[in-house]
Parts: structure tokens; C-alpha cells; sequence
């Protein structure tokens, strides 16, 4: 656990506070695990470097330990030598994609995340290979490295005044829909922030799908669309098997 600190805060009254609301959960501070910053020095939490700049703007950027290893990553795809390049876009898409939308909300731009290293290298590779030129490299470059937009800071903050543990599902039901967009969030909206399957409230930890009621994963008509939650999505199709 990290405690961020103001200038004028008391570290020791903070903790104090802490231990005491985790005491009531039946829970505790453990000393080994939580570190004291100033939130002007900057800690890595997640995969990401929080930091609070002299002239007080919040700034967040991937940390340096959670890039090198999505480095690494890429890098041992474009390097292997059993996959063509084909194989490689399609192994790399997924990969860059989740990485640049857990970032989404940090501070993106600079060449550095932008990731023109890693592109320029895997054009090298892609356009060795004899059945490519350099145009259907650029077309598989494009593939592997999906543009994925990003807005700094523009995550939704929680309300001063709400916890996890206030069970005010409503609000948190809503809060969780506003994670989502385009066809979930319209069936959220359309659904009351409920389940479709079992009616019951969205929590903020729990994963929202998207059920296509007639089976047909083509069929984007809102009519066809439910949104549920993913053990309710597993009990939908569970026995359901392909007619020979």
C-alpha cells in the first residue's frame, strides 16, 4: 500500500486513520508493505509512475519497469524466427492494443510511447521477408501496432463522499457503465445498469459482456444485444453445443 502525503499532512496521524478503518474490516497495515511518499516525489503503483509536479499538475506515465517488460515482449515476437510476418502482426495487435489502452489515461505523447523504436524495427523485419515489399509491410506494421487514442487524466473519479464499502450499488452500478461505450454502454444505459440474465446490479470490480441473443455475432441491432455479466454469459452458453 503507498500513502501519499501533502507538505502539511502528519504522516503518523494518516496511518492512524487507516489502521483504524481497516481494524473495523478485520484487516490490518502490514509495516513491510506500505510505503510513506510525498506525492511530489513520484511512486510506481500498477504499472504506472504517479507524480505531482512543483507546479501542482498531476502527471501519470507508464513506469519504467511495466515498459521494459512490454519491450521485451514485443521484442521476443519480432525476433522469433518461427513465425512470419503474418503471424507476428497478428500475435503483436492484441498485445499493443491492451497495452496502450490500460494506458490510456497517461500522459501518451513523445516518441517513446508512441513506440516509433519498436515500429521501425518490426518494418525492418516484416519487409526482409521475400513474398513482402515494403508496402504490404506497411500494411501488416499497421495491423501489429494499432493506433489506440488516449486522453490524459481523463479518468472518472469517484465522489469524495463514496466507498466501496458504503453499499450504494446504484452509484456504483453507474460509475462502472461509464467505463464502457458504443453498444455496452447503450445496453447499460437501456437496462438500467442491470444484468440482462439476472437482473441483478453491475459492481465496480465485476466484468460487463455483451450477449447476442440470437447466437448470430453479426447481428449488431440493438434488439440483439444484451449486456450481462460474464458468469451469467458463461451459464448462457454452457450445454449449448453445435448442431451437426
Amino acid at each position: 500500500m503507498v500513502v501519499i502525503l501533502k507538505p502539511k499532512d502528519d504522516a503518523d496521524k494518516i496511518l492512524k486513520e487507516i489502521q483504524e478503518f481497516l481494524t473495523v474490516r478485520g484487516l490490518k497495515v502490514s509495516e513491510k508493505k506500505t510505503k510513506l511518499v510525498k506525492a511530489t516525489d513520484g511512486f510506481d503503483f500498477l504499472g504506472w509512475h504517479f507524480k505531482v509536479q512543483t507546479n501542482g499538475k498531476f502527471r501519470c506515465v507508464p513506469s519504467e519497469d511495466n515498459y521494459k517488460t512490454f519491450r521485451q515482449k514485443v521484442k521476443n515476437i519480432v525476433n522469433c524466427s518461427n513465425y512470419g510476418a503474418r503471424v507476428k502482426a497478428m500475435k503483436l495487435a492484441p498485445l499493443v492494443r491492451g497495452w496502450r489502452n490500460y494506458h490510456r489515461y497517461c500522459k501518451m505523447d513523445g516518441s517513446r510511447f508512441t513506440l516509433w523504436r519498436m515500429i521501425h524495427r518490426a518494418f525492418k523485419v516484416f519487409n526482409k521477408e521475400k513474398k513482402l515489399n515494403r508496402y504490404t509491410a506497411t500494411e501488416l506494421i499497421k495491423k501489429a501496432f494499432p493506433a489506440v487514442s488516449y486522453s490524459e487524466n481523463r479518468h472518472i473519479n469517484v465522489k469524495c463522499n463514496k466507498s466501496p464499502y458504503d453499499g450504494n450499488m446504484v452509484y456504483w452500478s453507474k460509475r462502472n457503465s461509464k467505463l464502457y461505450d458504443g453498444a455496452t454502454s447503450g445496453c447499460l444505459k437501456k437496462q438500467n445498469h442491470s444484468c440482462g440474465h439476472c437482473g441483478l446490479k453491475f459492481m465496480e470490480d465485476e466484468r460487463v459482456l455483451l450477449h447476442h441473443i440470437d447466437g448470430n455475432h453479426d447481428n449488431w441491432k440493438p434488439k440483439n444485444l444484451m449486456a450481462v455479466h460474464h458468469s451469467c454469459h458463461q451459464y448462457i452458453h454452457m450445454g449449448k453445443t453445435e448442431k451437426v
